[in-house]
This record gives structure tokens, C-alpha cells and sequence, in this order.
């Protein structure tokens, strides 16, 4: 297959040799100087773009290649894709939902795990020679939230109700018809009726800050949240907020509004747990995610229906 693709992404170089093997020229522009020289320089040549939800790509870079036929999206979020300006132009988006949810959601358990039993202070306890114990909820029996039920929040789901014996409610755009578990009408009604909540939606303009001040009071003093997805779907400020006057009991957060910059205060507080936005790093994840993108460009470029297409606003 000929032709070029404008990599945007590096967390998969491990695997963009499943690109080559099929014949794609790839340019690797990871950083944002070298995204734009390669479009400076490569704009006449350039077909297709690979890149992720928070990179995205706009109106003024497709207007700059004008050979440009697809963007395929690593991950199910496409939020900073100008898709307005894809429609106009005519260019084809996809992303890769479901190509990695197993390791998303594990690490979403692991993330409510290390939260709820307080993993992180009961290690460092340890390691300070102390011998710190506290008693701690449990998983089975309690109440899981979910916000979001695609493929991430089916996951976690089952992962809840089969491994843990949770209860499972979730709130999604509309009702889910293929599954048991219980349906709230909105975030607050999700919140309200939770012990444990998991963000698992994409994010955007549409969820942006749906669980704020309001939201976390709803889920309690006992109440603990888990952010897999997005940081723009909690207002951070509400929730450093919850978590210093103990609105809430706890969070763990895998992403933040402006990576790799953590907030000081959620750094001080002793309440959460704080990882580097790894949830889809898994060597399955990744070979998933890169494998779904060439099937992606190779059903494109040979007239067929792409697998995963993103509607048109």
C-alpha cells in the first residue's frame, strides 16, 4: 500500500511496524515543532494522520494538506478533532474504539483498589518503618457508578459485578438495551446513587465538567472517584475543593487538563492516587490499537467502509 502517514503519537513506536509492513510511508512528528515542520514540508505528500483525542488535528493543518484523505485516532476520544472541518473537506475519521479497553479497565480496578484500601500510604508506611493499619471499605457489595458504558465501561463493569460482586448503575446519552444493569438519567442521579464512580466517557464539549461541586457532594463523604477517561469531564477545582474539606473520600486520577503538569494541591493531598495517563499502555493494548489503525487505512485506500468511523457533527 502507498501511501504517507503523518504520525502524531509515540506512545505506540513499538508497533507502527505493523504500518510499514503493509507499505505505509510513515513521517513520525511527535513533538509540536516537529508537527509543524513535517507539515510544512511534507504537505504535498501527506494522505493520512495518526494521533490521539488531546493532540488532535484542525481546520488550519488539513487546510495545509491537500491530499489528506483520513485521520485515524488512537483511543475511542476524538474531542480536539476538528471534525466540522473534516466534513467540509471531505476527509474520512476514525479512532480505535475498543482496541484497548481490557487495559483501561484494569487499570481502573487498580486504580479503585489502590484508592479504596489505601495501597499507596499502607506501602509507604511500610517502607518508613512504621507498622500504619487502618481499616478500610471493601469492594464486594458496595455500589459502582459507571459514566459511560461503551466498550471502557463494559469492561469495568464486568469486572465489578463478575469479579467483585458490585451492584453496576451507569448514565449514558441514552438507555443500553443489551444490558442488565441499572440506568441512571443524568451524572447527578449516577453520583446520588454510587459509592464508588468511574469516569469511563469521552470527553469534550458534551461531558466537559459534568461532575462538578454539585456532583461530588451528591457522591458523599464516603464516596470515591476514579478518572480513566478525560479530566475535562471533572472540574478540577471542585474537585481539589472535595477532596481538602472532605466532601469526598478519595480520588484516583489517570489524567489531567494539562499534561504532564499535576495540580500542587492534588499532589499534597494524601487522599488520592495519581498516575501518568498509563491506563492504555499494555503491549496488548498497544499492538490492539496500532492493528485496528491499519485496518482502518487499508480498507480506506482500498474503497472499502472503514471498520470504526466517527460520525459527522
Amino acid at each position: 500500500m502507498s501511501a504517507t502517514v503523518l504520525v502524531l503519537v509515540e506512545a505506540v513506536n513499538d508497533y507502527l511496524h505493523i504500518l510499514e509492513d503493509s507499505g505505509f510511508t510513515l513521517i513520525r512528528a511527535p513533538s509540536r515543532e516537529l508537527r509543524a515542520a513535517a507539515i510544512q514540508e511534507h504537505g504535498n505528500s501527506i494522505t493520512a494522520v495518526l494521533t490521539r483525542g488531546p493532540l488532535g488535528f484542525f481546520a488550519d493543518e488539513m487546510a495545509a494538506l491537500p491530499y489528506l484523505k483520513i485521520i485515524c485516532v488512537i483511543g475511542a476520544g476524538y474531542e480536539q478533532v476538528d471534525l466540522a472541518a473534516a466534513h467540509a473537506a471531505g476527509i474520512t475519521v476514525t479512532n480505535g474504539a475498543g482496541a484497548n479497553a481490557s487495559s483501561v479497565a484494569d487499570h481502573a480496578m487498580a486504580l479503585l483498589l489502590s484508592l479504596v484500601r489505601d495501597i499507596p500510604q499502607a506501602d509507604a508506611s511500610v517502607r518508613r518503618g512504621e507498622w500504619r493499619k487502618l481499616s478500610r471499605p471493601t469492594l464486594e457489595g458496595m455500589r459502582l457508578g459507571i459514566l459511560g458504558l461503551g466498550a471502557v465501561g463494559m469492561a469495568i463493569a464486568k469486572r465489578a459485578a463478575a469479579g467483585f460482586d458490585m451492584s453496576v448503575s451507569y448514565h449514558n446519552r441514552r438507555p443500553r438495551t443489551d444490558v442488565d444493569y441499572h440506568y441512571c438519567a443524568s451524572p447527578m442521579e449516577l453520583a446520588a446513587s454510587c459509592d464508588y464512580l468511574i469516569i469511563a466517557t469521552p470527553g469534550g464539549a458534551g461531558t466537559r465538567h459534568v461532575i462538578d461541586k454539585t456532583a461530588l457532594q451528591a457522591l458523599g463523604p464516603h464516596g470515591f472517584v476514579v478518572n480513566i477517561a478525560r479530566a475535562s469531564v471533572i472540574a478540577t477545582a471542585d474537585l481539589i475543593d472535595a477532596l481538602q474539606q472532605g466532601t469526598i473520600a478519595g480520588a484516583a486520577l489517570d489524567v489531567f487538563d494539562d499534561e504532564p503538569q499535576v495540580p500542587k494541591a492534588l499532589k499534597a493531598l494524601h487522599n488520592v492516587v495519581l498516575t501518568p495517563h498509563v491506563a492504555a499502555l499494555s503491549p496488548q493494548a498497544s499492538e490492539a490499537t496500532v492493528s485496528l489503525v491499519n485496518q482502518n487505512l487499508l480498507a480506506f485506500f482500498a474503497g472499502q467502509p472503514v471498520l470504526t468511523p466517527i460520525p459527522y457533527p
